[in-house]
């Protein structure tokens, strides 16, 4: 079977078959923009394997999602997204309001991406839409004059899309990490490299939660090379700015961390096996650390760097 392998469950004592996301997506016929937003929403489950290895979904898992056609139908029905302009259709107000409720967060974007102008494209779930429109709760708000309040943190600008999304992305990764270390990677992905050295001052525990760092796909992904105008858009998209968001990350990476590090140090250098040569003996106890070289000395490059900036 393409893509298949065995999962071993933990204690070592069963064993299932499991396949890849994009196997998994093309036996239940559903694009793989569906299957992961299924997945991010809990409908689809998946198993670890190592940390930072790809999830994979066990047969027994497709064969329950396949097994209820009804339970298939719910499903793509639940991950039915739409934009701004559907959505406002949905809910029965205009683009400009649907507009005013998602900037101040009464609407939570599920994902977002880049169309051939570069300019950002939120996406909603259109069940979860139909739900707010039918609440009496919510009346208020799809007709006749926005509260002041909101309409004062409109004027100053307030836009709660970007941040709002990162909190739900942030859940869904959080929820998929079984890994301490990992769960620590997901908190440091949102932060920007001085914050990340800041509080992370081991360079090598550093080069590890960036090789963890969870890598987005398409649909929320950078485009191009990470020099290109779209792929800037993303990064500033996908990193924390608000004082009370960094603040809370930076906490949370702080206690990630104790607790990643009494279950397990961060992998360490191994020591090289010395040269038989005479000029090279004086350095028979160099530190290496294959495959992670590259990132320990960009790291101490940037703390050397970061030193240097400050006053």
């Amino acid at each position: 079977m393409t893509g298949g392998t065995i999962t071993q469950q933990a204690g070592g004592t069963t064993a299932r078959p499991s396949v890849t996301p994009s196997c998994a997506a093309k036996e239940l016929g559903l694009k793989r923009g569906e299957f992961d937003l299924a997945v991010m929403l809990g409908r689809i489950r998946t198993v670890g394997e190592a940390p930072g290895a790809q999830r994979r979904i066990t047969r027994e898992e497709i064969d329950r999602v396949r097994g209820d056609k009804s339970c298939l139908d719910a499903l793509r029905k639940g991950v039915r997204v739409v934009g701004t302009t559907e959505g406002a259709e949905l809910m029965h107000i205009t683009t400009a309001r649907f507009t005013r409720l998602a900037r101040t967060g009464f609407l939570t974007p599920v994902k977002f991406y880049l169309n051939r102008y570069r300019t950002v494209v939120w996406l909603y779930l259109a069940e979860e839409l139909e739900h707010f429109a039918a609440s009496e709760l919510n009346a208020a708000l799809l007709k006749g004059r926005l509260p002041k309040t909101m309409r004062g943190r409109l004027e100053e600008g307030q836009d709660l899309r970007a941040r709002n999304w990162r909190g739900r992305h942030t859940g869904f990764l959080l929820r998929q990490s079984e890994d301490p270390w990992e769960r620590v990677a997901v908190m440091a992905s949102l932060l920007d490299p001085v914050q990340i050295a800041e509080v992370v001052r081991d360079p090598y525990e550093r080069a590890y939660i960036n090789r963890l760092k969870p890598t987005p796909r398409s649909g929320q992904g950078a485009p191009g090379t990470p020099e290109s105008p779209g792929a800037s858009i993303v990064e500033r998209l996908t990193t924390a700015d608000d004082p009370d968001e960094i603040r809370w990350l930076r906490s949370s990476l702080l206690i990630g961390l104790v607790q990643a590090r009494a279950q397990r140090p961060a992998p360490r250098p191994s020591r090289s096996a010395p040269r038989a040569d005479h000029e090279s003996s004086s350095h028979a106890t160099e530190w290496t650390a294959p495959g992670d070289t590259a990132a320990v000395e960009e790291s101490r490059g940037f703390m050397k760097w970061l030193r240097r900036r400050k006053p």
